[in-house]
């Protein structure tokens, strides 16, 4: 319980420095690059994401046609 309190304040704290932070014009431009900095990891995540669910869907595709070629080889036999 005794940490949940430390967590909390530290949190608590953490939020007055950066809102005090932004007051200034220097502060301003900091959380400006930390955001440009997060939209770029963003983007750079979700294209990832989106090249690998690809993929994926492409490998069930291939395994499913290869399952339905077995299945109609063993068939026609």
């Amino acid at each position: 319980m005794r940490r949940l309190l430390w967590l909390l304040a530290g949190a608590v704290l953490g939020f007055i420095a950066a809102h005090f932070v932004d007051q200034t014009p220097e502060g301003r431009r900091f959380f400006a690059r930390v955001n440009r900095g997060v939209a770029e990891f963003n983007r750079a995540f979700s294209t990832g994401y989106h090249e690998v669910e690809q993929a994926a869907e492409d490998l069930v595709d291939d395994v499913e046609e290869a399952l339905q070629k077995l299945r109609d080889r063993d068939g026609a036999s």
